[in-house]
């Protein structure tokens, strides 16, 4: 794809980002940004532009310098447009509504130690030695808005704090050193978990499948790296690639459940990437999530209130209830938790 149109500054250097979003437009997938809680459609910023998150990732490098130069021009008043829409009257869909892949990482040392001791088992020295992660359902992403939920998914629902990329350029091998270069931004992320299905499945060693197959939220928006620039902090010791220093929070029924940060990332996603890619393409659409940030689980804080206090009562996700994820630069994601009108259990057809 060659957008043969011209911006006369389209030369500079640009630190604008842009919110990428899904969303719904006569009864098909649109690709819009996010100015000041008004939706504009690609076509508003340039006609040859992409209207799809699909053919924007795959024509990266040529659309996303234009599409930063239109939003500029609407930023600074450089140009006008009667085609917004307010934020609050479209609906969204997850940023990257078909992902040709999604893994999920485990980055976080806290999470990771923590799990660990509330089981009572030594913290697992591999974990420092490499990064890992695990393949999940690409067809089960969506973003905010009602969660439908099996019976045996509400055996121990949780939710999982987290945020993800979108690599936006082909690659394979991929250095660390280089990977942060295929990140086309950072979204929220919730790995929705039903536990007692996922430990069940994990007796036989396969890694979690059924447990984690039927959900996974991304959103509200994906944004782009130059607007996290003032967020950016080295890697730990011995890590390569950016992290970012952003808040995380995450409320059930507007309770605070929990608190973290994501420059807690132990292994960074430029790394993440680096093992992904060996002897292995990678493309644009595929996610990749950094793994639960330390106290973001349910798993994990029922763990260590029963470890404090014998008695203490344990807490799942209900019908009904709403979770809300808000990370500092990236938004709010909300979503409600439903019951499909079903009483069928796979739990109780164990031979």
């Amino acid at each position: 794809m060659i957008i043969t149109a011209n911006f006369p500054f389209l030369c500079a250097k640009f630190n604008y980002a842009m919110k990428l979003i899904s969303y719904l437009k006569e009864e098909h997938e649109q690709l819009g940004i996010v100015i000041n809680d008004m939706v504009y459609a690609m076509e508003v910023l340039h006609p040859d532009l992409p209207n799809s998150m699909n053919m924007f990732l795959n024509y990266w490098e040529d659309s996303f310098p234009f599409a930063q130069a239109g939003e500029l021009m609407l930023k600074e008043g450089t140009r006008t447009s009667n085609k917004g829409i307010r934020l609050n009257e479209v609906q969204l869909f997850a940023p990257i509504p078909f992902p040709a892949s999604c893994r999920d990482g485990y980055a976080f040392r806290q999470h990771v130690a923590a799990a660990r001791r509330n089981r009572k088992v030594e913290m697992i020295p591999e974990f420092d030695q490499y990064p890992v992660f695990y393949f999940t359902n690409h067809h089960s992403i969506q973003g905010p808005g009602d969660v439908k939920c099996m019976p045996d998914h509400f055996e121990k629902l949780d939710f999982e704090l987290e945020v993800a990329i979108v690599i936006c350029k082909h690659g394979r091998n991929i250095k660390a050193e280089e990977a942060d270069e295929y990140i086309g931004g950072l979204m929220i992320m919730d790995d929705l978990s039903a536990r007692t299905l996922q430990m069940e499945e994990m007796l036989l060693s396969l890694g979690p499948a059924k447990g984690k197959d039927f959900a996974t939220v991304i959103g509200p928006w994906l944004v782009t790296l130059d607007e996290l620039q003032p967020f950016e902090i080295p890697a730990k010791e011995n890590h390569i690639g950016k992290r970012w220093n952003l808040e995380m929070k995450c409320r059930v029924n507007d309770v605070e459940v929990s608190a973290g940060n994501l420059g807690d990332m132990d292994w960074t996603f430029a790394e993440i990437i680096e093992r992904a890619s060996y002897g292995v393409d990678l493309y644009p659409g595929d996610v990749i999530g950094s793994g639960t940030v330390g106290t973001g689980c349910f798993l994990e804080l029922n763990g260590t209130g029963k470890l404090n206090e014998p008695g203490y009562t344990e807490q799942w996700l209900q019908p009904n209830d709403v979770v809300e994820m808000e990370i500092e630069g990236l938004g709010k994601l909300t979503n409600t938790i439903v019951a499909e009108e079903t009483d069928w259990s796979i739990l109780k057809r164990k031979k």
